[in-house]
């Protein structure tokens, strides 16, 4: 097989992949549409009145007072949990006395369900914002910290040879080579580090919350609003979606190499 076969045939099965993934949720939305539609359920109304209500409440009425306090807790408390994993999981790797004194609490802590922990710190400190922030971070941790420490303990010997024959500061050894070479993994640890942290926002809000997005639909399904709670699970799944978006925007530049490297090999 030549090159430009090769490629022609990687760019057939990109196109392919793509139609897959636009088709098949349109397809399905227009199933909805029509089915739901034929319906006449209180507890599955037509996707036409739960647009409708989409729009009126989560764009116009509850955008300031819900949204935006949703989407700046969850920001806020993904970022500070990547910060700590990335920065702790850099010293666990490279201190292994560290890793053995504290790993064995953090281990036994990520064993527990994120969501479980959610009831026992409300109980303890309430439903402020803070609180809802630390369960966040607590819950978004230790996927980036394990990734790091995994990451950085992967790095090939023979780059850390080079390093010392090249006399480079342990400093650039750090940022110049276990630190990149550790990105493919950390980026994985961080996908799941920011399903955590959505999935613990929403039951932070539902649990006791006066605003956001979990504590309006959980409203709504305790008031039998079901028009309003499917707009706030609709509103919750663009979220989720958009979150992992931006997050693979910012990994495709940072990770280009990688990802060439792995295509060749897949080639091969």
């Amino acid at each position: 097989m030549t090159v430009q076969t090769k490629k022609s045939a990687n760019g057939s099965k990109r196109s392919l992949g793509w139609l897959i993934q636009i088709g098949v949720p349109v397809l399905l939305l227009i199933a909805w549409w029509f089915w739901s539609d034929a319906q006449n359920s209180a507890f599955f109304p037509s996707l036409r009145d739960i647009l409708v209500e989409f729009q009126a409440l989560w764009l116009f009425d509850h955008f300031l007072s819900d949204v935006v306090p949703s989407l700046v807790t969850l920001a806020v408390g993904f970022s500070i949990a990547v910060v700590l994993g990335v920065v702790t999981g850099l010293l666990f790797a490279l201190f292994p006395p560290l890793a053995e004194l504290f790993s064995p609490a953090i281990h036994l802590y990520r064993a527990i369900p994120s969501v479980a922990v959610v009831p026992v710190f409300i109980s303890l400190f309430g439903f402020g914002d803070e609180v809802r922030l630390m369960i966040i971070v607590l819950a978004a941790f230790p996927p980036t910290w394990i990734a790091t420490i995994d990451g950085v303990r992967a790095v090939e010997p023979q780059l850390l040879e080079m390093a010392r024959v090249y006399r480079i500061t342990p400093l650039e050894r750090v940022l110049g080579i276990q630190l990149p070479g550790a990105l493919p993994q950390i980026f994985s640890g961080l996908q799941v580090s920011l399903q955590f942290s959505f999935v613990v926002l929403i039951a932070t809000e539902m649990l006791g919350a006066s605003r956001g997005i979990g504590a309006m639909t959980i409203l709504a399904q305790q008031s039998f609003m079901s028009v309003s709670m499917w707009a706030g699970i609709i509103l919750l799944g663009i979220i989720g979606f958009g979150a992992n978006f931006i997050l693979e925007m910012i990994r495709k530049p940072l990770l280009r190499w990688y990802d060439k490297s792995r295509a060749v090999q897949l080639a091969e």
